[in-house]
């Protein structure tokens, strides 16, 4: 028995490793082998040795730097097998050998720049423009948070198959693209930045407030998307919209311990426990936003979005937030960048700041949005107008229409209880 409970706690400890170092694995061998399908096969093959040697030898100090030297001598082993065929990799593997010789000279402070180098290099490879956006979240989900295919398709409410197609085509697509593993410089990098950003948000925003599945929130998502905007924040110092969007998560990151009660019901901004919102990330994302504006980005679009959050991150009270402020902002944003969600955003705003009376026409506006036909948040924003209005039957109509919508069995849950708190009080 209690072999097997030690077993059973290596396993554990390993899957925590994995997750954690799996993608700086696959990264640095993606840059030395110049093929994302093998790396990401040998990373494999060095977790199954692991899995086969840590139980019974324990687990090493560095758990990390394990798995890539077990991952880079199945690399040289399976080149060498190969170099009678393709002179390509022979040199390859004597590469790679060098590469070894010359990191076991080096300092850990630079090998540890050189990972975050290997890392940025990930994301812009899975992020590259000549795959699609589904595509994109699939393999960023895959490679740099460390999720599996099955977790992925949950995550989305996808089938399994479809999302494992998607990842063998987005790998083929990159290899017949010839795509460079290198971070792009230049009119390059400005190119596929909006897109890297595009999908780190995504990711994030999955994590905050999960679109399917028995939990509000996914803390590992956010954690990983913060995990990649800091990272990119570092190695690109001088780019405001990656500070904006790091403000952004951040902030919004402080409050996903209070999003939650004790019996994991969704707990909605207006009725968070604000003791529980995280204080040092919050002074970060205040940090990260001063730094947007100094550098021009004020009026981006994820500096204007982490603007309105610290409104709310400094209001010590649900009472002392500034809507008016809010609803500029989001007038702002909708210039910058107009969409139905943003103004379903503003005119939730305009409610708190003059009344229901004057947001529900902006509501009513977007009724006749096609992108917003299967968008249960508009449902539930036009039940909670009228509702304050006194118009119980109707709010409580609109409240079981987007409990019926979403795919969230927590947020469920709760425009459910906000529907039969329409009928009591009607």
């Amino acid at each position: 028995m209690h072999a097997m409970s030690t077993t059973s706690s290596t396993h554990r400890a390993i899957d925590a490793v994995w997750r954690i170092e799996s993608a700086r694995v696959i990264a640095g061998l993606a840059r030395m082998l110049r093929d994302l399908d093998l790396a990401e096969e040998l990373a494999q093959d060095a977790l199954v040795a692991a899995l086969e040697t840590w139980p019974r030898d324990g687990v090493p100090d560095n758990p990390g730097a394990w798995l890539m030297t077990t991952a880079k001598r199945r690399a040289i082993d399976r080149l060498r097998r190969l170099q009678l065929l393709d002179r390509k990799h022979e040199e390859l593997a004597r590469e790679l050998e060098d590469i070894q010789d010359e990191r076991r000279s080096r300092d850990e402070d630079a090998l540890d720049h050189d990972i975050d180098d290997d890392l940025l290099r990930l994301v812009f490879v899975s992020c590259h423009p000549v795959l699609s956006m589904d595509a994109r979240v699939a393999l960023t989900l895959r490679l740099l948070c460390g999720l599996t295919t099955d977790e992925i398709a949950r995550a989305f409410l996808a089938a399994e198959p479809t999302v494992a197609q998607r990842i063998v085509r987005a790998k083929r697509t990159l290899a017949e693209a010839d795509v460079a593993f290198e971070v792009p410089r230049g009119d390059a990098l400005q190119e596929r930045l909006a897109s890297v950003l595009g999908v780190v948000y995504l990711v994030f925003n999955e994590g905050y407030a999960a679109t399917s599945g028995d939990d509000w929130v996914r803390p590992a998502l956010c954690e990983e998307a913060l995990r990649l905007g800091r990272m990119l924040a570092a190695l690109t110092p001088r780019e405001p919209e990656v500070h904006g969007l790091v403000a952004l998560m951040e902030i919004q990151a402080s409050r996903l311990h209070a999003r939650v009660g004790k019996d994991g019901e969704a707990v909605l901004l207006l009725d968070q426990d604000r003791s529980r919102w995280d204080q040092l990330l919050i002074r970060r994302g205040l940090e990260a936003l001063a730094r947007a504006e100094q550098l021009g980005g004020a009026f981006g679009p994820y500096a204007l979005q982490a603007a309105i959050a610290a409104c709310h991150a400094r209001a010590r009270t649900a009472d002392a937030t500034d809507w008016v402020r809010i609803a500029t902002l989001y007038a702002a944003l909708a210039q910058v960048n107009p969409s139905p969600v943003v103004e379903l955003n503003r005119a939730v705003a305009v409610s708190m700041a003059t009344g229901p009376a004057s947001a529900l026409p902006l509501v009513d506006r977007l009724q006749d949005d096609p992108a917003m036909k299967h968008y249960h948040l508009l449902p539930s924003v036009r039940g909670d107008l009228l509702f304050k209005l006194a118009r119980h039957d109707e709010a409580r109509a609109e409240f079981e229409r987007a409990a019926a919508m979403t795919r969230n069995a927590r947020e469920q849950a709760l425009l459910l209880a906000r529907a039969r708190e329409c009928a009591a009080a009607g």
